[in-house]
């Protein structure tokens, strides 16, 4: 992937949406035209692995997993014709660190009405760390039904890992220090599109 540089807005964004500037301490690694072309060939490639749409379901994981995942159905549809299930899967109670931080907010768990019961499902997550949270998914997952195969795909992956968990599909792979936070911002829910390294030096 090129690296990050200042894009005009694409039709899906107002043309009003902010310049990804840097947050104190940190640095902008991707702008929303890198996150666009990102998450267009995560879509292209979920489709060349599915061999199509058939029997593919997203779900997106709290918070920003969500519109990521609909953006994906999105491109997805622009290549396909149709627009593929789109869900949200909300992991807090299946934490393995619920007993050490327990005061968390609940989010939307969203299912399509065909459910994930023999569906290729593909987990959509903004970042991948340690994988603690994806092996949350799984748990959640699995009390929804047994889809026939589940893939992950992810904007960024920042290394670190904790379990044995490994995306499909990478946006932007990220080495990063432990020392470092990745922060993600959509336009959906922070107004502007930029994932940005904060602690770097």
């Amino acid at each position: 992937m090129a690296p990050a540089h200042a894009g005009t807005p694409s039709a899906d964004t107002p043309a009003d949406l902010p310049a990804a500037s840097a947050p104190p301490g940190g640095k902008v690694v991707l702008d929303h035209s890198d996150m666009t072309r990102a998450l267009t060939r995560i879509a292209h490639e979920v489709l060349e692995r599915n061999r199509g749409t058939t029997g593919l379901v997203l779900l997106g994981i709290p918070t920003r997993g969500v519109p990521l995942a609909r953006r994906i159905a999105e491109r997805i549809a622009e290549v396909e014709g149709h627009r593929v299930p789109v869900g949200s899967l909300d992991v807090t109670m299946y934490r393995d660190d619920l007993r050490l931080r327990p005061a968390r907010t609940l989010e939307h768990t969203e299912v399509p009405p065909d459910g994930v019961e023999d569906k290729v499902v593909v987990l959509v997550d903004d970042v991948l760390f340690s994988g603690r949270t994806i092996r949350s998914a799984l748990d959640a997952l699995h009390d929804l039904g047994r889809p026939r195969a589940v893939r992950l795909a992810v904007l960024v992956d920042r290394g670190h890992r904790e379990l044995p968990v490994r995306a499909d599909f990478v946006g932007k792979n990220l080495p990063t220090s432990l020392a470092e936070k990745v922060r993600v911002e959509v336009s959906e829910v922070d107004g502007r599109d930029a994932v940005s390294i904060e602690g770097s030096t």
